[in-house]
């Protein structure tokens, strides 16, 4: 699996997108506003005296839909009212949406873009009284974060949510992973060591690369799908794929998918810990550690209806739409299409099934950062 060809969000504005089905992420994106806060705020009191006439903003893995724009619509509101309270004259914004080529870059400049710029020049009237072309200017960027993407020291703050967590390639050596899609209890041990190995990889190289293209002192907010357990396959991480593989294994059982094929497939993602993040950063040398934490967001947010145009079914209707959204490109390319509404079928029954009976949550990793050299 070519990951850079393959991953990316279901695209467009069906039922099956990622513009209808990321309530997870913007309600990660809201609960983490106060850390977004402190660091823009700690940004300007090193800049107050040279506050710059352009703020660079990139949002690494934007994705498609309106979460891509409302992390930056919540950024630029903070500096609004930051220039407000300090007298100081709202700086232009240069705002870089990263994505991986196959991002549906599209969608998000025609349906979602309008709309934002719209918001955010009514939002400067209410808070300034003038009426002016909201001085914003938004770039696509498409490309790996797992390599540079902009020139050296030429921007102020990065922010990235549920992005980090998806690794640049699947790990090597994962023979004997046998009915498993993921890390798993049964895994065994050399497969959760190359996870962990080829996160340390990729963690250190977007670390390096965000340390040359940030200015000294600039900032960056990161949020990653993560755990609070030193374990790599414990329930509160691995458990969410552990039910998509028990679908995919019923279908092997009746014939409908080949063994092998399922033998072969695993999921190029890690989901870290605070420690093994906060040790990455610190062996890679280029920041300093503002603030680390864990937060959790219980399955049973998804079990309502959050978009008035979904029909709710049953607690895990909504959760396996997530799901898909997110995973459905990664098992086309691997299984093929044919599979996919049955696949999701059984999965949304096992969700539903188990959201029931057991409280499960999705672990939040957060970090901010400041480049120190």
């Amino acid at each position: 699996m070519e990951v850079m060809q393959v991953l990316h969000m279901n695209g467009g504005m069906g039922k099956t997108s990622y513009a209808k089905n990321s309530f997870l992420p913007r309600k990660v994106i809201s609960m983490t506003k106060p850390i977004m806060e402190a660091a823009i705020t700690a940004l300007f009191s090193t800049v107050a005296a040279t506050l710059p006439t352009s703020l660079a903003i990139a949002d690494m893995g934007c994705s498609t839909g309106p979460n891509a724009l409302f992390a930056v619509s919540e950024i630029i509101n903070i500096v609004i009212d930051l220039c407000k309270v300090m007298k100081h004259e709202l700086p232009e914004f240069q705002v870089f949406l990263n994505d991986l080529p196959r991002n549906d870059f599209n969608t998000l400049f025609s349906s979602f873009l309008p709309r934002f710029q719209g918001k955010l020049s009514e939002q400067l009237k209410s808070k300034y009284g003038v009426s002016a072309t909201f001085p914003c200017f938004v770039n696509g960027v498409p490309g790996s974060f797992y390599g540079r993407l902009f020139a050296r020291e030429s921007l102020h703050l990065i922010h990235s949510s549920y992005s980090l967590m998806w690794l640049s390639q699947v790990p090597r050596g994962l023979e004997g992973n046998k009915g498993n899609i993921y890390m798993a209890r049964s895994s065994p041990p050399k497969v959760l060591r190359a996870y962990y190995k080829q996160f340390q990889r990729d963690f250190s190289t977007f670390l390096k690369c965000r340390g040359q293209e940030l200015l000294v002192r600039g900032r960056m907010v990161l949020i990653l799908l993560g755990r609070r357990s030193d374990d790599p396959s414990s329930k509160e991480c691995c458990y969410i794929w552990e039910l998509l593989a028990i679908a995919l294994n019923q279908m092997v059982s009746e014939g409908l998918v080949e063994e092998q094929k399922l033998d072969s497939f695993n999921i190029p993602q890690y989901t870290p810990s605070p420690k093994e993040v906060q040790g990455e950063v610190q062996k890679q040398g280029s920041f300093s550690i503002d603030c680390l934490e864990a937060s959790e967001v219980n399955w049973s947010i998804l079990a309502t209806d959050s978009d008035s145009d979904i029909v709710l079914k049953d607690g895990g209707y909504n959760l396996a739409r997530c799901m898909r959204a997110m995973a459905e490109p990664l098992l086309i390319d691997h299984f093929g299409k044919e599979i996919i509404d049955e696949v999701f079928k059984r999965y949304e029954a096992l969700l539903a099934d188990r959201m029931s009976k057991e409280k499960n949550a999705f672990v939040n990793v957060v970090i901010s950062l400041k480049k120190i050299t």
